[in-house]
């Protein structure tokens, strides 16, 4: 197995240009022992259904409408599904790829996300589904730190990286 990068690691990458996440709030908050905390710029939620196949051309993504937060910076969601999309800019090397693991206070919650990988090349301002299971409910405040990014370095650099629709997404 590909070794987690700590803390250490993941310093000296964000020194580099470009830094491999970008728009941190405030890092000392946002770094982890292994890995950096996500926080929430924006919330939506779904508003068509979508459809997916084997060839991308089977694929309608689902269309979404953006919810406000509140004069207080805080958005209270029913039991759902709903779109977050991070603050952060994530430009991950050839050699580094992530994946996303809610923090533990969503889970006691009854709050999840759930994430796809972060493939090494990708570079964009992520999204994930947010899953709220709690019968009564969740209060999100804007800037939340909601999810850890964990970075793992591959075996061999990827002679191509991440090349799909989702390269560059909203920024």
């Amino acid at each position: 197995m590909s070794p987690v990068l700590n803390n250490k690691d993941i310093i000296r990458l964000l020194e580099k240009n470009p830094p491999i996440v970008e728009g941190l709030l405030d890092i000392e908050k946002q770094l982890q022992p292994s890995g950096i905390d996500l926080t929430v710029q924006k919330v939506a939620s779904f508003s068509s259904s979508g459809a997916i196949g084997y060839e991308n051309k089977e694929r309608i993504l689902s269309d979404t409408a953006p919810l406000s937060f509140s004069s207080s910076g805080a958005i209270n969601l029913a039991t759902g599904c709903y779109l977050i999309t991070y603050n952060e800019i994530v430009h991950l090397p050839q050699n580094i790829m992530a994946l996303g693991l809610p923090r533990s206070s969503l889970l006691r919650c009854g709050v999840n996300i759930h994430t796809a990988v972060w493939d090494a090349g990708y570079s964009g301002r992520s999204q994930s589904l947010l899953v709220i299971y709690n019968p009564l409910g969740f209060l999100l405040h804007r800037n939340a730190k909601v999810l850890q990014l964990i970075f793992c370095q591959l075996s061999h650099p990827v002679e191509q990286g991440y090349t799909g629709i989702f390269q560059g997404e909203n920024i």
